[in-house]
């Protein structure tokens, strides 16, 4: 029986990748955040199927030490149980958050859970992926396109915006498949990325302040369910010889940014750090996109609405937490010399 770990399983798309691929036979290996709600997911499952092979592991992902935790956790019982071998890791756990916020470790918190974390624990399950020829798969996003990561500044500590934070945390998504299937291809290992569009999930109404909550409470009710999404991976594991692409929707191949080429430098695409600069640019992008698009596109546009109020509005440039380095250099640190050590 093949085995599967998937980050984020007690919700949204990780519970519903799991529910699928159990009913599919596959053994899965879930992580949440909380007991209880592994306790729940696990529940849900077998209610459906009482036969499914689910263990559930407790982890706050968004913290390294935790990270290291579990992935040795995991690794006892993939020892014991599956003879070493993981089929396939899903890293599907992510966050959005509205103003800077930083881990225990000093990360900020988009970048620590959305790319650290799975950077991480790939790592620490290398080889037992590489025991089984496994997969990598990676939760992305369309979002990831047009942007670039700000090498000089990768915690965004200096004029935060949780929007951008978000789109380079998923763009270092398709960095890291990338890198993994250039490393690792010849010892049988293959990374993808799914873009899973717009779902109806909680992520915008966790730890998020009220303008935040309040656009995603409005966007998701056009975003189809998490069973929709779960079919990509479901898709991507069952395949008898291992799909070429990198990007995935709705099971088939789909473009990516041509950020990822060339090491994505920062004169890929020149970035304004001078908000008084961009605010007007911004708001009027949106008003263009609102007269292209016309009303009844609106609610898709709520989200360059909010891009423009942050630039805008002194209130969340004020809380900014310190502007200590110490978490940028930490994790440039971390990217450029873990890469090496993770696919040796």
């Amino acid at each position: 029986m093949k085995t599967v770990v998937i980050t984020g399983a007690t919700s949204g798309i990780g519970l519903e990748t799991a529910r699928i691929l159990t009913g599919q036979g596959y053994s899965v290996i879930g992580i949440g955040h909380s007991a209880e709600n592994c306790v729940m997911a696990k529940e849900s499952i077998l209610f459906r199927n009482p036969d499914a092979k689910i263990i559930f592991f407790t982890a706050d992902l968004m913290q390294q030490r935790e990270v290291i935790r579990a992935a040795d956790e995991i690794a006892k019982h993939l020892d014991t149980e599956c003879g070493g071998e993981l089929y396939a890791l899903i890293n599907n756990a992510g966050c959005v958050r509205s103003w800077y916020m930083t881990t225990d470790e000093g990360y900020e918190q988009q970048f620590a859970l959305n790319h650290l974390a799975s950077f991480l624990l790939t790592h620490k399950l290398l080889a037992c992926l590489k025991m089984a020829n496994g997969l990598v798969i990676m939760t992305g996003s369309e979002s990831h396109k047009r942007t670039k990561v700000r090498w000089n500044d990768i915690m965004l500590s200096r004029g935060y915006n949780p929007l951008f934070a978000y789109k380079q945390s998923k763009l270092c998504n398709i960095l890291f498949a990338k890198g993994l299937n250039d490393r690792c291809a010849s010892s049988g290992i293959r990374a993808y990325v799914v873009d899973p569009g717009l779902v109806k999930t909680d992520i915008g109404n966790k730890n998020t302040g009220s303008l935040v909550n309040l656009v995603w409470k409005i966007r998701k009710r056009f975003g189809v369910p998490p069973s929709v999404p779960a079919q990509t991976y479901a898709f991507l594991c069952g395949q008898a010889e291992k799909a070429e692409g990198l990007y995935y929707y709705l099971c088939k191949e789909n473009k990516y940014s041509n950020s990822k080429k060339g090491g994505n430098n920062n004169d890929n695409f020149p970035y304004l750090r001078n908000h008084k600069s961009i605010s007007f640019g911004i708001i009027l992008i949106f008003f263009i996109r609102l007269i292209k698009h016309k009303e009844k596109h609106f609610f898709y546009l709520i989200p360059h609405l909010t891009n423009a109020i942050i630039h805008c509005t002194k209130f969340f440039t004020d809380m900014v937490c310190p502007r200590g380095h110490s978490g940028n250099n930490r994790a440039t640190h971390f990217i450029h010399s873990s890469v090496e050590r993770a696919t040796a």
